[in-house]
């Protein structure tokens, strides 16, 4: 197991049980030895599940599955079975068998329809998934269904993390409480467009899979498609998202159940940052007075992916040129001589120069801490984003130098 990363959260969240939700994890073998690798998750009859997904022009064969089942008949049950170790990409026709027979073996298990089984992969691209090793523990899977089992999930779905992740929220709907529960895995080959990674998150609420899908949609888009740690987007990534459909009923967007979820998904989106493969710092890039929130976006991805940006706050110099690098590299537009810097609440340059005030003593104590904030506002408009990212040390090259030893 690699080091726990210095930015990780000082204890993992007590996740509740969610009524309508049964879960339970196995050591399969799929990749790894001594731990667990599978987590199966069944949903009673009813529940809604809505996803979204890498846009990868290579995704995965569970990835291409689950896309064209989302949206079928909700009145059955369904089951969501994920495993590390193997990602099941790049694999052909061999990777869409294998699919085949798991959703297949998890629906006559489970007894649900095959059209309600989601499956996820995760691990080594480019190896044919041991798809025998995952049915063969089917058995005790499905013995050890029982509520609760979110922690142990978390765990499972592991791979290149240093800790698990998970969050939970609780939220007031017609007087009723609604408990929305979730966890994620990812470290590296993290800059998502669509979610991100693996994500599951559950809820007891009661909500129409339309609805839902458009909140998931519209959330990921915040918190999930807002990180980045290497620039590198997964052919796996994998948000599912279900309603167990037994609690009160959320009927519109936009209240306080949807800003709760929001809340909750940025809350795992920085935990995945935090765990970024070797990184030291946590960093937030916010920029405003972009043309556009479009320009904004650029801009805030420019910098946070710059191996330039990343290797200098890593060694905790305040090199703001090399923010002013990233910026003109965008492709958004920029006025030169209306740039302003600040790192924290340190004024480093404005209107195109260093800021009178400026000390490098000043911009390096705050490169100093594990929590950096960058801000730049380009003097153009109301434009504004925030992404966040992490450092980029000598522990990132060790770990992808050494993945499938």
């Amino acid at each position: 197991m690699p080091t726990l990363s210095p930015l990780a959260p000082e204890r993992f969240p007590e996740l509740p049980e969610i009524a309508g939700l049964r879960i339970s994890t196995a050591q399969a073998g799929v990749r790894y030895k001594d731990r667990t690798d599978v987590m199966l998750a069944v949903l009673d009859p009813g529940a809604s599940v809505a996803g979204v997904f890498t846009r990868s022009a290579t995704r995965s064969a569970p990835v291409l599955d689950c896309q064209a089942k989302l949206g079928g008949d909700g009145s059955a049950g369904a089951a969501i079975l994920v495993n590390s170790g193997n990602s099941n990409a790049f694999t052909g026709r061999a990777g869409e068998a294998s699919v085949a027979r798991i959703c297949a073996s998890v629906a006559a298990a489970c007894d649900v329809p095959g059209s309600r089984v989601f499956t996820s992969s995760t691990g080594v691209i480019g190896e044919r998934l041991p798809d025998d090793r995952i049915t063969a523990a089917l058995d005790g899977l499905v013995a050890g269904l029982a509520p609760g089992g979110l922690p142990d999930a978390a765990r499972a779905i592991m791979t290149t993390d240093t800790f698990p992740k998970g969050a939970v929220r609780t939220v007031d709907v017609a007087g009723e409480t609604v408990t929305i529960a979730g966890i994620a895995k990812g470290s590296g080959m993290i800059a998502p467009d669509m979610a991100t990674m693996l994500v599951y998150i559950f809820t007891d609420a009661t909500i129409a899979q339309p609805l839902l899908q458009d909140m998931v949609a519209a959330r990921a888009d915040a918190t999930f498609n807002c990180i980045t740690v290497d620039s590198d987007t997964s052919t796996s990534d994998t948000l599912l998202m279900a309603a167990t459909n037994v609690g009160p009923e959320v009927t519109e967007r936009g209240g306080a159940f949807e800003d709760a979820l929001g809340d909750l998904m940025l809350d795992l989106a920085h935990q995945v940052v935090r765990d970024g493969e070797g990184a030291t710092k946590f960093i937030e890039v916010a920029v405003t007075g972009a043309a556009s929130d479009a320009d904004a976006r650029k801009v805030a991805m420019s910098i946070a992916n710059s191996p330039l940006v990343k290797t200098a706050i890593a060694g905790e110099d305040p090199n703001w040129g090399r923010i002013v690098m990233a910026v003109g590299k965008s492709g958004a537009a920029a006025d030169r001589d209306q740039l302003s810097i600040r790192f924290g609440d340190v004024l480093v340059a404005e209107k195109g120069w260093v800021a009178e005030s400026y000390t490098e003593e000043a911009g390096a104590a705050h490169m100093k801490g594990d929590e950096i904030e960058i801000d730049v506002d380009l003097g153009l408009g109301d434009g504004k984003a925030t992404v966040w990212t992490c450092d980029l040390t000598h522990g990132y090259i060790t770990i992808n130098a050494d993945y499938r030893s």
